[in-house]
């Protein structure tokens, strides 16, 4: 790894074709602070509404209008700054513009909790004639079916405002870990096997992990884990005053668990939960053989927690971004021309994606935005199979939004986190099955392949239902009123790890106990468990289009616009997958159980 390859440039010093387009959004901080200044004096449009919505079917249609309205324009309003402190964590000009939106935000959810409880009081039966007297309402069929569904958990107007007041302050506790790990915390260099150092920092550990050079995996390894370790007990308090606010909430809506509250809103039976860390916890043999196989192939005594990303060739194919963007679209053909020049054109002209490192910016890849907005991607592009990879999952993510919202008013525009990781795992079986055929004679970058396969896989299908089982064991403890601690979490987190890695893979109990700290996805309750739902679901799907299934394509064309329309068993249903069962989490097991009998023959 070269010095050049090592250094890190200011945010200022980025190519601005290589940043998101965040000139679409707001053209500059001015027009962004006169958005502000009339979005607060917008708010009053709120207050004459209140208490009124019984009074006719026109009177709740034209409140749905300034809702609709005065939602599109919030959100906007805080995606903006975002998208700074997102790709540079040091920008105290944004992260100020980011308190200001969440003050109007904050202010929107307290002033728009009377919706909810007014529609209960008018009633079901009321609303359903009125669907058919006003016909702006027609389109608020499911949301009221839902609404009312969810009857029990819905509190008065005096609580419902103080629950939606306590939301700002909620958030903070999130706010707090990120600006802790990807800001304040800063770790130790990493040594190379020359002696020469390492800058590690939440963008570069990957590709530190990623190297074929041992003694830089494991430092870079050991020093991430140290820097959170240091800091273990504050960490901790941020992560258990979220678990307790979860606690609260669950209490405050009257639900029986922090699991049955996240999953009854869209209608998910806890069992869906249960089927899959069951059936993980079935299948880790498969993850114990392939330890032993990458064991091996690397000509290891022994397999370390830092040895999961080793590369297994020598040299990792060399994708650059524009490679990577043709791959991924010849992958997608299956799903017709207009998507993948709809998804290319966002890549190469319109600048959904920032792509480039630089210093500062957070950890991980996303895909986000608003109604009104691109569907945005951050991520940092290495030039390699991995970074084609997340590239391929984070256009899955945008495409699904791009179409959600294009054919669904903005009521249904979002779909459920049930869904979310469907769609971006499908865009990755479909670019691999297609570079498998493409490179079908290049055993290397067969072998390559295969392996970004498992590291998704280990991130999807090992961590991620990993962290769930740390999750409910955690809400289980807040739940039944047991202490917890930093080294509470580290044990249960150290002892789910030891029963993943088994007899084949080396442990460092003390470090692996941290890993909980290290994902910022735990301050969304049980989001972790739908990744590996999200793959099954997607690779089911995948399989059905490839092997030309009639109207597999169709159905997952279709699947993609439906947004939050339908409750996401339905959607996944329609695009030809029941999750009710663990078929297809179990089918997704065997596939991952052949790529590791694949991967054994190539490196035997």
């Amino acid at each position: 790894m070269t010095a050049a390859a090592k250094a890190l440039l200011p945010r200022a010093d980025i190519p601005i074709a290589q940043t998101w387009n965040k000139e679409s959004v707001f053209a500059t901080v001015e027009a962004w602070q006169a958005e502000y200044n009339d979005l607060k004096i917008v708010l009053e449009d709120i207050k004459p509404f209140i208490g009124t919505l019984s009074q006719s079917p026109a009177r709740l249609a034209d409140w749905f209008d300034v809702a609709t309205n005065i939602r599109r324009r919030v959100g906007t309003l805080v995606f903006y700054p975002n998208m700074a402190t997102q790709v540079d964590t040091g920008d105290m000009s944004a992260k100020e513009l980011v308190g200001q939106a969440q003050g109007v935000l904050a202010e929107a959810e307290k002033l728009m909790a009377f919706q909810r409880p007014e529609l209960l009081a008018i009633g079901e039966a009321t609303l359903q004639q009125w669907m058919k007297d006003e016909s702006r309402l027609a389109i608020y069929q499911h949301y009221f079916a839902n609404l009312f569904r969810q009857q029990a958990h819905v509190r008065s107007s005096e609580v419902e405002e103080i629950l939606g007041m306590a939301n700002d302050p909620f958030r903070m506790v999130a706010r707090a870990h990120s600006e802790l790990t990807n800001t304040d915390l800063t770790f130790k260099p990493a040594v190379d096997k020359n002696g020469e150092s390492f800058d590690v920092s939440q963008g570069s550990l990957g590709r530190a992990l990623q190297t074929n050079d041992a003694t830089l995996r494991r430092t870079a390894w050991q020093h991430y884990m140290d820097g959170h370790l240091q800091f273990k007990n504050t960490l901790a308090s941020i992560y258990i005053a979220s678990v307790k606010q979860n606690v609260f909430d669950v209490r405050a809506r009257k639900y029986t668990s922090t699991l049955e509250a996240q999953l009854f809103p869209f209608n998910l039976p806890i069992e869906v939960f249960h089927n899959l860390i069951n059936t993980y916890k079935a299948n880790l043999p498969t993850w114990h053989r392939y330890w032993e196989v990458k064991r091996k192939a690397l000509k290891q005594d022994t397999i370390n927690p830092w040895d999961i990303w080793a590369p297994l060739v020598e040299n990792d194919p060399d994708v650059p971004y524009e490679q990577s963007v043709a791959w991924i679209g010849k992958g997608m053909m299956p799903l017709g021309a207009d998507y993948v020049e709809t998804m290319t054109r966002g890549c190469l002209e319109q600048r959904w994606v920032d792509y480039a490192p630089n210093i500062g910016k957070r950890q991980g890849a996303f895909s986000a935005g608003t109604y009104d907005t691109y569907p945005f991607i951050m991520m940092t592009y290495n030039e390699g199979l991995r970074s084609l990879s997340t590239l391929a999952h984070e256009l899955g993510h945008s495409m699904h939004s791009y179409y959600s919202r294009t054919m669904q008013p903005e009521i249904y525009a979002r779909y459920s986190m049930f869904v979310a990781e469907v769609a971006s795992n499908f865009n990755q079986a479909l670019t691999r099955a297609f570079l498998f055929e493409e490179k079908k004679d290049d055993k290397e970058f067969q072998i390559a392949l295969i392996e970004e396969a498992m590291g998704n896989f280990h991130r999807y299908f090992f961590i991620m239902p990993t962290l769930a089982a740390f999750e409910y064991e955690v809400h289980s403890r807040a739940e039944a009123g047991k202490p917890l601690t930093a080294d509470i979490l580290n044990g249960i987190m150290r002892d789910l790890f030891a029963a993943g890695y088994g007899d084949t893979l080396t442990n460092d109990a003390e470090r692996t106990g941290i890993t909980w700290a290290t994902f910022g996805h735990l301050y969304v309750p049980f989001y972790t468990f739908q990744y590996a739902t999200g793959i099954s679901a997607a690779h089911a799907l995948a399989d059905d289009v490839l092997s030309g299934k009639a109207g597999a394509a169709e159905n997952y064309r279709q699947f993609l616009s439906l947004g939050g329309s339908v409750y996401p068993l339905d959607a996944l249903k329609i695009a030809g997958v029941n999750m009710s069962t663990p078929e297809a989490v179990e089918k997704t097991y065997a596939i991952l159980g052949n790529m590791v009998a694949k991967l054994e023959i190539l490196t035997a």
